[in-house]
């Protein structure tokens, strides 16, 4: 099972960037890389990868491949780690604004992700019909809502778990958004 923590200021700000998502995103396709062939896959600098690579690092997201590389060569991969997020009320301003920032690249990321799966999906064969959907609303307390997530987070880290995964398995993107209903303006 991932590493459970649950981020701080530094960490948000180092998911609060555009191209350490695309790395982030390339490193849990990809599985290990150097700073090259990330920077030629995202068509940015080996400079501008190795040094998002190490901010990254810092934070905690991803990590050196101990034992692979030689010399100027290092490869890298995530850390497979079941991050948090501190509650809006344990949240400082700062915090609060990196929060926000890596909630709006999240979505457009996803936006981004569905709209090139609808663009691609006829060519998919049996896997266009991988778009499993659900939308309702709940009537929960606040500690079921939690409960709700603490399940749904076994349940994502339970076939997140790449040693079960066969040859025909491919990356699928799940997204879990709750929130209360509010009055309209």
């Amino acid at each position: 099972m991932a590493e459970s923590r649950t981020a701080d200021l530094r960490a948000m700000k180092a998911l609060a960037h555009p191209i350490r998502q695309r790395i982030l995103t390339e490193l849990n396709q990809a599985g290990e890389v150097t700073s090259t062939t990330l920077a030629k896959a995202l068509g940015v600098t080996t400079g501008n990868t190795s040094y998002n690579l190490r901010v990254l690092a810092e934070a905690g997201f991803v990590e050196e491949v101990p034992g692979r590389g030689n010399g100027r060569e290092r490869w890298w991969r995530s850390v497979a780690q079941d991050v948090r997020f501190p509650r809006h009320s344990e949240q400082d301003e700062a915090t609060r604004a990196a929060f926000q920032e890596f909630n709006n690249l999240a979505l457009a990321e996803d936006q981004e992700a569905l709209q090139r799966f609808l663009r691609q999906r006829d060519e998919l064969g049996p896997w266009a019909d991988a778009l499993p959907f659900s939308r309702g609303v709940l009537e929960v307390t606040l500690g079921q809502l939690e409960e709700f997530f603490e399940e749904y987070i076994a349940l994502l880290l339970k076939y997140s778990n790449s040693e079960q995964s066969s040859a025909d398995a491919r990356s699928v993107r799940a997204y879990f958004l709750a929130f209360p209903e509010v009055a309209k303006d």
